[in-house]
């Protein structure tokens, strides 16, 4: 394993060297480890879908996010705070005490990783699929009434792949009331080369950590796209697909928020983002989009 781990820090691509940091994990003693273990465990997962998460300073955010998911299926949120400030723990209280949240509070910069891998270990046995998404992303599926409703058609494989569809600002500077998947309508073209990024649910007990925030070292079985298509070329490599399922990531928001967000620093990143984030990320050619008026309708009657 240190070999191929010296191999993949003297590749020149980044997509490269993800590849062998891949292969360098699957074959650790860790891995393997963990792959008796989990042979060894027949306990049946108390959850068929999940969703994990850190979060800073997105108090506001949590409760559409949260009725929006739990209105799709999923059935307990894995919530990693990391230091936050503002009200997140008191809007999250109820969630807890209702056990349909369970709370951590993670200390540090550059914990996008850790929490995942965190999650993984902890719940492995606990639930049938995770999804690993942030608050300003959706999960959005196009043919089914309900995410597990998807899942179900895809149960021979270790973990799905799904593109993004990035919202833009619609033009708006100031944060104003009201829930982020009405504010905003715009969205990119869907062969935008920003919706390329994917994001996964993960069978946990076949995946062993995660490699940077998108795709997971598998322990065994295949990772597949939203067309069953076994993944061989990194996401970059591929068209985005968006038919099926699609996540929606509101990527900027308003003005005002994506200087906000910008405040909160990188849960991968030491650095913060550019302000040429929100050019390259407010993208608006396709205007009111209608695809979300049933869940707004929904959300409604809950918040």
């Amino acid at each position: 394993m240190i070999i191929l781990k010296i191999i993949a820090n003297l590749i020149p691509s980044k997509d490269g060297r993800h590849r062998m940091r891949k292969i360098a994990k699957k074959y650790s003693v860790s891995a393997l480890a963990a792959y008796i273990k989990i042979k060894c465990n027949n306990t049946e997962p108390h959850y068929y879908f999940s969703i994990c998460a850190i979060a800073k300073n997105e108090g506001r955010y949590f409760a559409e996010w949260i009725e929006y998911h739990k209105g799709l299926g999923c059935e307990k949120f894995y919530i990693y705070d990391n230091e936050s400030t503002d009200n997140t723990r008191a809007v999250l209280q109820p969630y807890i005490a209702s056990k349909l949240v369970e709370y951590n509070f993670i200390a540090g910069k550059k914990k996008q990783r850790t929490a995942y891998d965190k999650c993984l270990r902890r719940h492995r046995f606990d639930s049938r699929w995770i999804a690993f998404i942030d608050l300003d992303e959706f999960i959005v599926p196009m043919k089914n009434e309900t995410i597990p409703e998807f899942l179900q058609y895809y149960e021979d494989f270790s973990g799905i792949e799904i593109n993004w569809l990035i919202y833009g600002s619609d033009g708006q500077k100031q944060r104003t009331d009201g829930f982020v998947i009405d504010r905003f309508r715009s969205h990119s073209l869907p062969n935008f080369d920003q919706n390329r990024h994917i994001k996964s649910i993960i069978n946990p007990r076949k995946a062993f950590s995660f490699i940077g925030a998108h795709e997971a070292a598998c322990l065994s079985g295949k990772t597949v796209d939203t067309n069953k298509k076994i993944v061989h070329k990194t996401f970059w490599e591929r068209e985005p697909l968006q038919d099926k399922i699609r996540i929606n990531h509101y990527a900027v928001k308003s003005y005002e928020e994506f200087l906000e967000k910008r405040s909160r620093g990188n849960a991968r990143k030491h650095k913060l983002r550019n302000l040429d984030f929100f050019d390259q990320y407010n993208r608006n050619e396709v205007k009111n989009d209608t695809t979300m008026d049933k869940y707004i309708a929904k959300l409604k009657k809950v918040l």
